[in-house]
């Protein structure tokens, strides 16, 4: 009872997550038409995201007589601060995609990851692919071309907006590695506060230099508020209480619900049509991640 009680509250802890996640793309394009550009957005978001999560390492480090720590120390945690690097990358790379083309296909193009990181998986443990992975890839990038409409729209397809978001898939896959396999042994708040310490030093060698050229610092206390809150505060904190009591295979399920989120708040707040087989194409991509880690429940 108690352990069936545990995995509902860390289903509802990763549903939130998600719905943070799916969100995003909608708050930022918003933020685009409000006259912000993406150097104002990523650098508010994570400034206010490393703040934040400072101020809660500190306040949790004061209240907790117990933690943990590994040997290597300092090392450790530039490891961290390193493989961050790919969260600030993530963003930097999907806002840009954003720029161009449709949220509801950023998000198609973003999760690609999935597949990308099962490759990954493959090259570092020097497996060969079992069926159902195979499976798995071939119906993600099945469901991607119908997502996309892309033998339909080839000659309209804006390919440097598509070009951004694999990109953003690809930085997406390494965030994913680094949060599953490096310094596990850490405290997930200092791992959370770490990694997005290396994200917000890869915005500023990016973007750093437009702090000095026109910056509008008025998106702190606008749209970097919420964009900080929904991507970089409350995403961490809820995945590192919901996954441990769910589990790697219902949690990676629970989470692959951004996608549906991601195209309903494009759709209803910034008006992007969606086709019925676009719908389909999100079903097939989602049925997909669910029996990629349906073994793992």
């Amino acid at each position: 009872m108690k352990a069936n009680i545990n995995t509902l509250k860390g289903s509802l802890y990763l549903i939130l997550a998600a719905c943070c996640y799916g969100m995003l793309g909608t708050f930022v394009k918003l933020a685009y038409r409000d006259g912000y550009n993406t150097a104002e957005v990523t650098i508010s978001q994570f400034f206010l995201g490393f703040l934040t999560l400072l101020i809660i390492n500190v306040i949790s480090r004061k209240s907790s007589s117990v933690e943990r720590r590994t040997a290597n120390g300092v090392r450790s945690y530039l490891k961290l601060i390193i493989s961050g690097t790919s969260l600030g990358l993530t963003s930097i790379f999907y806002y840009m995609s954003v720029q161009y083309i449709p949220v509801s296909i950023c998000i198609v193009l973003l999760v690609q990851a999935v597949w990308m990181s099962l490759v990954a998986e493959m090259i570092q443990k020097q497996k060969k692919p079992q069926f159902y992975e195979i499976i798995t890839v071939v119906i993600i990038i099945f469901g991607t071309t119908i997502a996309t409409d892309v033998w339909n729209h080839y000659n309209q397809i804006n390919w440097k907006g598509a070009g951004w978001g694999i990109l953003g898939a690809l930085s997406y896959t390494a965030t994913i590695y680094s949060s599953n396999n490096i310094e596990l042994d850490l405290l997930p708040i200092k791992r959370s506060f770490l990694m997005v310490s290396g994200g917000f030093i890869i915005v500023l060698i990016v973007f750093g230099s437009s702090l000095l050229k026109g910056f509008s610092f008025g998106i702190f206390l606008s749209w970097g508020i919420l964009i900080s809150v929904f991507g970089t505060i409350l995403p961490p904190i809820l995945f590192t209480k919901g996954m441990p009591l769910t589990g790697m295979g219902l949690g990676a399920i629970l989470t692959s619900l951004e996608i549906p989120v991601a195209v309903l708040f494009a759709h209803f707040l910034l008006d992007e049509q969606v086709a019925m087989k676009q719908w389909l194409g999100v079903c097939l991509i989602l049925i997909a991640v669910i029996q990629k880690n349906a073994k793992m429940l």
